[in-house]
């Protein structure tokens, strides 16, 4: 079951829209010039309705069917770029320094401009669909001050869709499952405050690198012995600062870390138990440990009748065998999950071949996913407003 035919024309256009993308990131709400550009293509495509700065940067686009009929459906991609310096070595490669798109944003982007304009060409369905363009996917919430801009209600969005790019899955393949598809990624820091001293005395002192290491190894119980192991949950600690000389023992030392959950009662037990054990550590070794703990956002959980549809869609264009609809789920995060707390919907995976890993220098979206992924929009909206 090939791509649709006027997915495979657009193939080439589509790939100087994104590569155009590429070169020009723009990191979390500071995407203007790719909003821009999204807003100067949506017009010459002729869509009904475009309105800007939603969620401070975003755009949505209105394609109304040529059939009569109420219904509205989101389609949504991300626009922003991540805080890295490109090593491809493509000549398209980012023109601003220490800012490339290393997560396909680009081609979340692009894939949704090329179903952007074949369905203002054919609008062969009823009702409407959305085009979400946001910003700040990458730690900003930029889906939830798109929600809270109203945007659900002013367009009348009855269910929403996401797609993402996933190294590693073949071309021309896709994955989705329903429930809880990625984790929710919960950030922390703790500030370990002991007695600093004379490196030669430290009986004198109370040695927060020492209770900082004790604590370290204490959060991992919570995986290995408080959570249920058929609930997943990652704790890492990611940063340990302390001292400043070979001879003192520090008055403070920092740690920061990462919790990532799929279940909302396991991602309480986290962040009690990590206050638990630093402050339990602490007070044991005669210190003080201060606990910050950040909520990101919400596990990305798919609602179980649009992940049928989702996967219908994608089957129609790959054949059954090629979309795998129990596929494991990824311990990163997304902010889309804030979409599908506002409305039911799903969020699938697309194959981009043997490239390097996500939110690495070395990325670069596949182009030759577009036309798989423009087909997939498509199909997905003709049946989900169907006449």
């Amino acid at each position: 079951m090939p791509v649709l035919n006027r997915a495979a024309e657009l193939q080439h256009e589509v790939t100087e829209w994104r590569r155009h993308i590429h070169e020009n990131p723009g990191i979390l709400y500071e995407v203007e010039e790719t909003a821009a550009f999204v807003e100067a293509q949506l017009r010459a495509f002729g869509v009904d309705e475009i309105v800007t700065g939603l969620g401070r940067t975003g755009v949505v686009g209105i394609i109304r069917g040529r059939h009569t009929g109420d219904g509205v459906i989101g389609l949504r991609a991300d626009m922003d770029a991540l805080p890295l310096e490109e090593i491809t070595g493509k000549p398209y490669a980012s023109k601003l320094p220490g800012k490339m798109h290393a997560c396909g944003h680009d081609g979340h982007t692009a894939m949704l401009l090329g179903a952007a304009k074949y369905l203002a060409e054919t609008r062969n369905f009823a009702g409407s669909v959305a085009l979400i363009f946001q910003p700040a996917e990458e730690g900003g919430r930029g889906a939830l001050a798109m929600v809270e801009d109203g945007m659900m209600e002013r367009f009348g969005i009855r269910e929403v869709y996401g797609m993402h790019n996933m190294p590693g899955m073949p071309l021309g393949t896709f994955a989705i499952r329903k429930g809880g598809i990625m984790a929710a990624p919960d950030k922390f820091s703790i500030k370990i405050t002991g007695r600093g001293g004379h490196a030669a005395e430290p009986h004198r002192t109370a040695d927060p690198i020492v209770i900082g290491s004790q604590i370290v190894n204490g959060l991992q119980m919570i995986a290995a012995r408080n959570a249920n192991p058929l609930r997943s949950v990652v704790v890492s600690i990611t940063q340990f600062h302390a001292g400043t000389t070979h001879n003192i023992i520090p008055e403070e030392a920092y740690l920061t870390g990462t919790v990532r959950s799929l279940d909302e009662q396991v991602r309480d037990l986290a962040e009690k138990r990590i206050r638990q054990i630093a402050e339990g550590i602490a007070v044991a070794s005669d210190a003080i440990a201060e606990v910050d703990y950040e909520r990101s956002c919400p596990v990305t959980v798919n609602h179980p009748e649009e992940t049928v549809h989702a996967a219908r869609a994608a089957i129609d264009i790959v054949g059954e065998t090629n979309v795998n609809t129990e596929v494991d789920p990824s311990m990163a995060g997304e902010d889309f999950a804030f979409m599908l707390q506002a409305r039911p919907g799903a969020y699938i995976m697309i194959g981009n071949g043997d490239t390097a890993a996500l939110h690495n220098p070395a990325y670069d979206f596949n182009d030759e996913a577009i036309a798989y992924g423009i087909s997939y929009w498509v199909k997905l909206t003709e049946q989900r407003l169907a006449a």
